[in-house]
C-alpha cells in the first residue's frame, strides 16, 4: 500500500466528516448564508499568502530539480489566486480592499498557517510535503463530491469550478505521485512523522470550514 492510500485510509471518518460539514453541503445547495462565504473567502486569501511561503520553503528542501520547481511553481500559483481573489469572489460580493486588510486572521487561519510554516521550517522535505498535502488533496476531493450536487444557478458555482478543474486535478496528482516516492525511502520514523503532520493539517482543513461557517471571531479579552 503506498502512503497516500494508507493516509487516506487513516484519516477516511476526517474526510467525511468534512465533506459533510454544512458548509460544504450548503454550499454546494447554494443555501450557504452569504456572511459566512464572506467570511470564508477573506481567511482563505490571507490563507493562501501563508500557504504560498510554506510551499516556497518546501521547494526549498526538494531533493530533485524536478521537485523544486514544482513546488515553488506551486507557491507562485497560491499568490496569484490569492490575488485572483481580490479580482473575483471578492468583487462579486462585495468585499473592499479596506474590508479585507482590516479583518484579522481567525483563530483557526492563524493556527493553520503558523503550523504550516513552523512545519516547513523546522520539518524535513518529505515531512513538510505532508502538511501542506491536505490543501491540495481535501479541496480537490470536496470539490468533486459536491461538483454533482451543485444547485442550478448556484451562487457558489465558480468556487466549485476552481477545484474540479483538469489542471488543479492533475496538480494534485503529481503531489500524490512525489510523496508516494518519498515514502518509498523514508525510514519508520519519518513515515509517521509524515502521516502525522497530514493529519493535522486534515484537522485544520475542517476547522477552517467550521470556523467559517460559525464567522468566529476572536474573543474579547477582557479584565
Amino acid at each position: 500500500m503506498s502512503f497516500s492510500q494508507e493516509v487516506w485510509a487513516r484519516n477516511a471518518d476526517l474526510y467525511q466528516a468534512t465533506v459533510n460539514h454544512p458548509f460544504n453541503q450548503e454550499l454546494a445547495a447554494g443555501t450557504l448564508d452569504r456572511d459566512a462565504f464572506i467570511h470564508y473567502v477573506i481567511q482563505d486569501a490571507h490563507y493562501l499568502l501563508a500557504y504560498g511561503r510554506s510551499l516556497a520553503v518546501t521547494g526549498a528542501k526538494a531533493y530533485s530539480p524536478d521537485d523544486v520547481i514544482q513546488f515553488t511553481e506551486g507557491a507562485k500559483t497560491a499568490i496569484v489566486v490569492e490575488r485572483s481573489l481580490h479580482d473575483g469572489f471578492m468583487a462579486d460580493f462585495g468585499i473592499t480592499k479596506t474590508q479585507f486588510e482590516t479583518t484579522p486572521l481567525s483563530l483557526a487561519c492563524h493556527h493553520y498557517v503558523s503550523f504550516l510554516q513552523a512545519t516547513a521550517w523546522a520539518e524535513s522535505y518529505p515531512v513538510a510535503l505532508a502538511a501542506v498535502l491536505p490543501c491540495y488533496w481535501v479541496y480537490a476531493q470536496v470539490g468533486n463530491d459536491i461538483v454533482d450536487k451543485s444547485a442550478a444557478n448556484n451562487p457558489y458555482q465558480k468556487w466549485v469550478d476552481t477545484y474540479v478543474s483538469d489542471e488543479f486535478q492533475q496538480a494534485v496528482e503529481k503531489v500524490l505521485q512525489t510523496i508516494d516516492q518519498l515514502a518509498e525511502n523514508a525510514d519508520a520514523n519519518t513515515l509517521e512523522k509524515m502521516h502525522a503532520a497530514y493529519t493535522r493539517g486534515a484537522e485544520l482543513e475542517w476547522l477552517f470550514w467550521d470556523s467559517a461557517y460559525k464567522r468566529e471571531t476572536w474573543p474579547q479579552m477582557t479584565k
